[in-house]
Protein backbone atom coordinates (compact mmCIF):
# COMPACT_ATOMS: atom_id res chain seq x y z
CA UNK A 1 0.00 0.00 0.00
CA UNK A 2 1.15 3.25 -0.58
CA UNK A 3 1.46 6.08 1.92
CA UNK A 4 1.78 9.92 0.42
CA UNK A 5 2.42 13.12 1.92
CA UNK A 6 1.97 16.17 0.24
CA UNK A 7 3.13 19.59 0.84
CA UNK A 8 3.43 23.51 -0.77
CA UNK A 9 0.82 24.77 -2.29
CA UNK A 10 -2.86 24.23 -3.16
CA UNK A 11 -3.41 21.49 -0.85
CA UNK A 12 -6.73 21.37 -1.43
CA UNK A 13 -6.50 20.65 -5.09
CA UNK A 14 -3.63 17.91 -4.33
CA UNK A 15 -6.27 16.07 -1.55
CA UNK A 16 -8.91 16.32 -4.93
CA UNK A 17 -6.86 14.74 -7.54
CA UNK A 18 -5.51 11.59 -4.94
CA UNK A 19 -9.36 11.14 -3.68
CA UNK A 20 -10.20 10.91 -7.58
CA UNK A 21 -7.08 8.27 -7.69
CA UNK A 22 -8.93 6.00 -5.56
CA UNK A 23 -6.44 7.44 -2.52
CA UNK A 24 -7.99 7.93 0.90
CA UNK A 25 -7.49 11.00 2.42
CA UNK A 26 -6.31 11.25 5.86
CA UNK A 27 -6.94 7.52 5.98
CA UNK A 28 -5.26 4.35 8.19
CA UNK A 29 -5.29 1.83 5.46
CA UNK A 30 -4.98 1.20 1.83
CA UNK A 31 -3.80 3.75 -0.81
CA UNK A 32 -3.65 6.85 1.30
CA UNK A 33 -2.65 10.84 1.41
CA UNK A 34 -1.79 13.41 4.38
CA UNK A 35 -1.76 16.76 3.26
CA UNK A 36 1.08 18.81 5.12
CA UNK A 37 -0.60 21.85 5.80
CA UNK A 38 2.20 23.29 8.68
CA UNK A 39 5.35 22.45 10.26
CA UNK A 40 5.86 19.53 7.63
CA UNK A 41 9.30 19.23 9.01
CA UNK A 42 8.22 17.74 12.45
CA UNK A 43 5.95 15.27 10.85
CA UNK A 44 8.15 14.02 8.44
CA UNK A 45 10.78 13.29 11.05
CA UNK A 46 7.84 11.85 13.31
CA UNK A 47 7.41 9.29 10.19
CA UNK A 48 10.68 8.66 9.92
CA UNK A 49 11.37 7.72 13.57
CA UNK A 50 8.35 5.20 13.23
CA UNK A 51 9.85 3.97 10.57
CA UNK A 52 7.12 4.31 7.67
CA UNK A 53 7.97 4.28 4.20
CA UNK A 54 6.33 7.19 1.92
CA UNK A 55 6.27 9.18 -1.13
CA UNK A 56 6.78 12.67 -0.66
CA UNK A 57 5.33 15.12 -3.15
CA UNK A 58 5.75 18.90 -2.93
CA UNK A 59 3.13 21.30 -4.84
CA UNK A 60 4.67 24.94 -6.07
CA UNK A 61 7.65 27.08 -4.90
CA UNK A 62 9.90 26.56 -2.71
CA UNK A 63 8.62 26.62 1.35
CA UNK A 64 12.00 27.95 2.54
CA UNK A 65 11.33 25.32 5.36
CA UNK A 66 14.74 22.98 6.19
CA UNK A 67 13.71 19.47 6.01
CA UNK A 68 10.46 20.32 4.73
CA UNK A 69 8.15 18.69 2.03
CA UNK A 70 10.36 21.01 -0.97
CA UNK A 71 13.98 20.01 0.14
CA UNK A 72 13.03 16.48 0.46
CA UNK A 73 10.47 16.15 -2.07
CA UNK A 74 11.07 12.96 -4.11
CA UNK A 75 8.43 14.80 -6.74
CA UNK A 76 7.83 18.33 -7.43
CA UNK A 77 5.22 19.31 -9.25
CA UNK A 78 2.71 21.96 -10.09
CA UNK A 79 -1.23 21.96 -9.54
CA UNK A 80 -2.30 20.49 -12.73
CA UNK A 81 0.28 17.84 -12.52
CA UNK A 82 -1.23 16.33 -9.46
CA UNK A 83 -3.75 13.70 -11.04
CA UNK A 84 -1.49 12.12 -13.35
CA UNK A 85 0.61 12.04 -10.49
CA UNK A 86 -1.55 10.17 -8.42
CA UNK A 87 -2.57 7.50 -10.94
CA UNK A 88 0.98 6.93 -11.38
CA UNK A 89 1.58 6.46 -7.15
CA UNK A 90 -1.47 3.97 -6.87
CA UNK A 91 -0.85 0.36 -5.39
CA UNK A 92 -0.82 -1.68 -8.82
CA UNK A 93 -0.70 -5.55 -9.23
CA UNK A 94 1.53 -5.56 -12.02
CA UNK A 95 4.39 -3.60 -12.59
CA UNK A 96 3.97 -0.30 -14.98
CA UNK A 97 6.32 0.65 -17.54
CA UNK A 98 6.54 3.98 -19.22
CA UNK A 99 8.07 4.61 -21.87
CA UNK A 100 8.57 8.56 -21.76
CA UNK A 101 9.72 10.48 -25.32
CA UNK A 102 11.70 13.85 -24.21
CA UNK A 103 13.48 16.27 -26.18
CA UNK A 104 17.15 17.17 -24.54
CA UNK A 105 16.53 20.88 -25.47
CA UNK A 106 13.66 20.92 -22.77
CA UNK A 107 15.31 18.69 -20.10
CA UNK A 108 15.58 15.50 -18.81
CA UNK A 109 11.88 13.40 -17.54
CA UNK A 110 12.69 13.98 -13.42
CA UNK A 111 10.96 10.59 -13.21
CA UNK A 112 13.24 8.77 -15.40
CA UNK A 113 14.97 5.58 -13.90
CA UNK A 114 16.59 4.90 -17.83
CA UNK A 115 17.81 7.21 -19.77
CA UNK A 116 18.34 6.23 -23.27
CA UNK A 117 19.92 8.98 -25.61
CA UNK A 118 18.59 8.49 -29.14
CA UNK A 119 20.51 11.25 -30.82
CA UNK A 120 23.55 8.80 -32.68
CA UNK A 121 20.89 8.37 -35.08
CA UNK A 122 20.04 10.75 -38.14
CA UNK A 123 17.74 13.26 -37.39
CA UNK A 124 14.54 13.56 -39.79
CA UNK A 125 14.41 17.17 -39.00
CA UNK A 126 16.92 18.09 -41.43
CA UNK A 127 15.27 15.58 -44.36
CA UNK A 128 12.46 18.63 -45.62
CA UNK A 129 9.45 16.46 -45.98
CA UNK A 130 9.87 14.84 -42.75
CA UNK A 131 10.61 17.85 -41.07
CA UNK A 132 6.75 18.83 -40.09
CA UNK A 133 5.82 15.28 -38.90
CA UNK A 134 6.59 13.16 -36.00
CA UNK A 135 7.72 10.39 -34.96
CA UNK A 136 4.08 8.92 -34.40
CA UNK A 137 3.80 9.22 -38.36
CA UNK A 138 5.09 6.10 -40.77
CA UNK A 139 7.32 8.21 -42.96
CA UNK A 140 9.12 9.11 -39.94
CA UNK A 141 8.76 5.63 -37.85
CA UNK A 142 10.45 3.97 -41.27
CA UNK A 143 13.55 6.07 -41.14
CA UNK A 144 14.93 5.87 -38.01
CA UNK A 145 14.18 2.03 -37.94
CA UNK A 146 15.80 1.59 -41.36
CA UNK A 147 19.24 2.75 -39.40
CA UNK A 148 21.27 -0.25 -37.73
CA UNK A 149 21.62 1.09 -34.81
CA UNK A 150 17.83 1.56 -33.92
CA UNK A 151 17.09 -2.39 -33.90
CA UNK A 152 20.98 -2.92 -32.17
CA UNK A 153 19.30 -0.48 -29.32
CA UNK A 154 15.81 -2.06 -29.21
CA UNK A 155 16.65 -5.02 -29.00
CA UNK A 156 19.25 -5.04 -26.55
CA UNK A 157 16.60 -2.84 -24.44
CA UNK A 158 14.42 -5.01 -25.07
CA UNK A 159 16.43 -8.70 -23.30
CA UNK A 160 17.76 -6.71 -20.63
CA UNK A 161 14.09 -5.65 -19.23
CA UNK A 162 13.27 -8.88 -20.23
CA UNK A 163 15.35 -9.96 -17.42
CA UNK A 164 15.51 -7.06 -15.29
CA UNK A 165 11.66 -6.45 -14.82
CA UNK A 166 11.06 -9.34 -12.50
CA UNK A 167 13.71 -8.07 -10.00
CA UNK A 168 12.57 -4.70 -9.82
CA UNK A 169 9.45 -6.29 -8.97
CA UNK A 170 10.61 -8.09 -6.62
CA UNK A 171 11.92 -5.32 -5.07
CA UNK A 172 8.89 -3.66 -4.29
CA UNK A 173 9.06 -1.61 -7.56
CA UNK A 174 5.44 -0.67 -8.94
CA UNK A 175 6.94 1.82 -11.91
CA UNK A 176 9.80 1.88 -13.94
CA UNK A 177 10.55 4.72 -16.41
CA UNK A 178 12.68 4.38 -19.46
CA UNK A 179 13.11 8.04 -21.20
CA UNK A 180 14.16 8.51 -24.94
CA UNK A 181 15.66 11.41 -25.95
CA UNK A 182 16.64 12.86 -28.71
CA UNK A 183 17.42 16.98 -29.30
CA UNK A 184 14.04 18.60 -30.08
CA UNK A 185 11.77 14.85 -28.76
CA UNK A 186 10.32 14.85 -31.96
CA UNK A 187 11.51 12.68 -34.22
CA UNK A 188 13.42 10.13 -33.15
CA UNK A 189 12.94 9.48 -29.41
CA UNK A 190 9.32 8.95 -30.10
CA UNK A 191 9.77 6.11 -32.48
CA UNK A 192 12.23 4.15 -30.34
CA UNK A 193 9.85 4.83 -27.39
CA UNK A 194 6.78 3.23 -29.34
CA UNK A 195 8.86 0.49 -30.51
CA UNK A 196 10.04 -0.45 -26.80
CA UNK A 197 6.33 -0.54 -25.72
CA UNK A 198 5.33 -2.83 -28.51
CA UNK A 199 7.69 -5.31 -27.80
CA UNK A 200 7.01 -5.47 -23.82
CA UNK A 201 3.57 -5.18 -24.27
CA UNK A 202 4.10 -8.96 -25.64
CA UNK A 203 5.81 -9.41 -21.68
CA UNK A 204 3.12 -11.60 -19.08
CA UNK A 205 2.91 -9.60 -15.71
CA UNK A 206 3.15 -5.74 -16.99
CA UNK A 207 0.92 -2.92 -17.66
CA UNK A 208 3.11 -0.70 -20.36
CA UNK A 209 2.52 3.04 -21.16
CA UNK A 210 4.06 5.87 -23.53
CA UNK A 211 4.18 9.33 -23.09
CA UNK A 212 5.41 11.81 -25.88
CA UNK A 213 6.21 15.01 -23.62
CA UNK A 214 7.08 17.45 -26.60
CA UNK A 215 4.04 16.20 -28.93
Amino acid sequence: MTLVYVGGADLETAAQAFDEAGFVVGGEAGDRVVTLDHDAAATLLAADERGDRYVLVHVGKPDGEPGGSYERAHHRVRPDELPQLARRLRTREKLLVRCVAFGYKHGLPADADWVVDCRFLDNPYWIEELRPLTGLDEPVREHVLSQPGAGELIGTLGAALRKLLPLYRAQGRSQLTVAFGCTGGRHRSPVLATELASRLRKLAGIEVETDFREI
